[in-house]
Parts: C-alpha cells; structure tokens; sequence
C-alpha cells in the first residue's frame, strides 16, 4: 500500500484495522457508544467530519466505528522523514500543505486532491478534521474552508454527479487522557453538497460559507459546545457533577445530558444572569474543595456513609489481592509503562494517542510471547489457552480493583472528615447541596 493506490483495498490494513480496533473499543475505553450509523450510506460517496478535541484519536474514534477503509487527512509536517511518510500512507493517510509549511509547499496540495477524488470515488470515505487543529475544548471552533474546497471541487471535476455527503460527527470523551474512560461517537444526518450546486455556479466564496455554516450547525448538535469563555471552565465542570453519574448510559447518553444542561445554562446567562453567576461560582468553590479533599462527585451525592459497607468492600479487596497481584504482573507494561513517556509531551492533547499507540504496540509485542510460553510450558493445551486468556481478564479486574480501592479510601476519608467536623468538608457538601438544588430548580 503506497500513496499512488492509497484508495484501493489491502487485506493486510483489514488485519490491522481490526487489531486497532478491538485495542480500542475493548480496551482502551471500557465503552465505546456508538449512535446514527444508519445516517452512514456504504453506497454514496461520504466525507466524514468529526470536531477535533483529541489528537489522533478522534481519527481513531472514527475509524473504529465505520466499515471500510476510509482515508484521513492529516498535516504534512509529520510526513516529512521518507520512513515515517510510507508507514503514514499504509495507514491510509494523506498530507495537507499549510501556509506554515513554506508558500512553495500549497502547489504540492493539487496532487492531493486528485487522490482525494480517486479515494472519494472509490467509495472508501474520506476523514477530514474540518477545525484544522485540536484544542483541548469542549466547544467547536471555527471549521477551516478546506473541507468546503475539497467537497466543491470533487463535484466540480465530476459535473456535480457524485452526490457527496459529509457526515457531521461528534465526538464526547468522559477524560480526555485517561484509560479506561468511555467514548461517544455520533453520526448525524449529512450534509449533500449539491444543494448548494447552484450557489457554487454564481458565487464560490457565497458557497463555500453557506456549505461551511450548515456543516457547523449540524456538528453543534452532536457534541458538547460551551460558547462561554469566561465561564468556561464552570460549565465544563457543572456536566460531571450534575451527569457524571451518567457515563455509561446508552439509552440517553451523557453526551446529550451535557447539551440540555448547557443549553439550559445559555439561556440562562440571558433570563437570569444573577442566578446564572451563582450557578458558576458554585461550581468553580465545589471543584476546588473538592481537589484540595481529594474527594469525587459521586461520595457528594450520598447522604450515608455506612461503615458496614466499607468494611465489606476492604475485606473484598483484601480476599482478591492475589489476583490483582497475579493481574498487574502480567499487565503492567500495558497498564502503567506507556504513562512514562507522557511527562516528555508538550502537547498535553497527544497523551491519550501515545498512551494508546504504546500500549498497542506493547500488545503487538508481549500478548504472543504470552501465547508462546503458555504453550510451551503447560500441559494439556487446554489449561494453556486458559491461562492465556485469564491474562488480559486479569489485567481488568486488577484495574478495577485499584477503582475500587481508591473508592474505599475515600469513604474513610469521608468518614474521618465527618467525624473531626472538617470545616472544608463541610462547607463542600453546603455548596454541593445548594448547587444541586439550584441546578433542579431550573
């Protein structure tokens, strides 16, 4: 697979994509909610947009939960070592040239778009980050004009008979950076470009923005959009502690618990803004207490704090020690080594893409010799396979076991602040009752 046949099929990137995928939707999030695949027609010509809050995962987010083998684009700086740039085309990706990368460089984006057509036609489906960059925000910002250019011109060169779509996407992460979080991807209903055809034949630029507003209403839709910059910080926090508890829920997502709370709060800031002010100042005077306790939401949210309950949670940690010995020994290099080069990255938002890129090939590596040695060294094959298999079970419940341990000390830890009348516990639970309170009443 080369840049010259990029769009055509490779049974070996199928062998890949499926490995990718199973790493990522099995177990690098604990859960992957998938909504609107029937918005997707395996038959049209598709260009997908997601918003772009996390690095190469939001790539990877759509990647793994499409068929085919879509195209992606992605900048040319990291196509510039020949090596880097034929591993990067055998994964399906094409360069974009930016001003920043020399003036001389945009002529180079022409022989792009000629693949991209070709890909396009082929049917894979073309992915493009229509924000150009990622930030680490929960809001969509302004969409570049490039995706626009590219879906005009495709039609342009094919006199408008491709009935291209772009296909909004949002993307929702629970933590950006954390393992084991869960991921939202939603397909909203497309965009067909050629309704725009006649606008395009008298007033290009006219086309372009109108083809570029419409992509950016639909992709506000299905994502998280915080307008707020001065109380953004607020808002973003105001979704954990009111729809925290709501992270696995597939039925009625958080993501879209987060967009009628933020809704709410919008016209809020307009109807009420002295309430509106509360509500922010609660949230910011909740957050910090509640790093500085080192206490989560959801200990606030409980009116006891039984001890019984405690107690049998310790003695079941204490009776499953061995296996979470047993787990971490054979899961740590997966679990806890690709967290050491993420100190080194300057770009905070490349965490969660070198934590999964090392951690797969850490799995590309030790799973079979894993394999190899259960094999080799048990007898009969049959406890070997179960003792193959009882390595990534265990390399879970020992994850879930360090949860549970962190939230058994923090009801002690709760329990002891209780006890010495903590004043900064108390007041953390006033603020977090009366912030409920106020957050219902609307």
């Amino acid at each position: 697979m080369a840049r010259h046949n990029i769009e055509k099929y490779s049974f070996g990137y199928s062998i890949l994509k499926a490995l990718v995928t199973f790493w990522h939707n099995y177990v690098y999030y604990r859960r992957v909610i998938v909504l609107g695949r029937d918005n997707i027609d395996p038959d049209s010509v598709n260009i997908f947009a997601p918003n772009h809050q996390n690095a190469l995962m939001d790539a990877l987010a759509v990647l793994c939960t499409t068929k085919g083998q879509p195209v992606f684009l992605a900048r040319s700086d990291i196509f510039r070592k020949k090596a880097i740039a034929k591993l990067l085309y055998y994964f399906k990706m094409l360069p974009v040239y930016r001003m920043r990368d020399g003036f001389e460089t945009l002529k180079l984006n022409d022989e792009v778009f000629l693949k991209t057509v070709d890909v396009l036609k082929n049917k894979n489906g073309l992915g493009i980050l229509p924000e150009g960059n990622h930030a680490e925000e929960r809001r969509l910002r302004q969409l570049k004009k490039g995706i626009c250019r590219i879906a005009f011109s495709a039609e342009e060169v094919n006199n408008f008979s491709l009935n291209l779509k772009i296909i909004p996407v949002g993307l929702e992460y629970t933590h950006f950076y954390r393992f084991r979080q869960v991921l939202t991807v939603v397909y909203g209903k497309p965009v067909e470009v050629s309704q725009f055809r006649e606008t395009y034949l008298e007033s290009q630029p006219k086309a372009m923005n109108d083809l570029r507003e419409a992509l950016s209403e639909r992709m506000k839709r299905l994502m998280v959009h915080i307008e707020s910059e001065e109380n953004y910080e607020a808002l973003n926090e105001l979704r954990v502690l009111v729809n925290g508890r709501y992270s696995d829920r597939v039925r009625f997502p958080k993501l879209f618990r987060d967009r009628v709370l933020i809704d709410i709060l919008n016209r809020l800031s307009d109807s009420n803004p002295q309430l509106y002010r509360a509500i922010c100042d609660k949230s910011r005077s909740v957050r910090e207490k509640a790093i500085e306790l080192k206490i989560g939401y959801r200990y606030l949210e409980k009116k006891r704090h039984g001890l019984l309950s405690l107690i049998m949670g310790s003695l079941l940690l204490l009776s499953t020690i061995p296996l979470f010995l047993y787990g971490m020994a054979f899961n740590y290099i997966f679990i806890e080594v690709p967290k050491f080069p993420l100190k080194k990255i300057a770009d905070a938002q490349f965490r969660s893409t070198v934590r999964y890129v090392v951690s797969l090939l850490l799995a590309f590596i030790f799973m079979p010799l894993y394999a190899l040695l259960s094999f080799l060294l048990l007898k009969p094959w049959w406890i070997a396979l179960i003792v193959f298999l009882s390595i990534p079970l265990s390399g879970l419940l020992a994850w879930n076991w360090s949860l549970l341990f962190r939230r058994i000390t923090e009801g002690f830890r709760i329990r002891r602040f209780i006890g010495s009348r903590n004043k900064t516990f108390l007041q953390l639970r006033d603020d977090h009752t009366e912030l409920m309170k106020m957050v219902k009443s609307l």
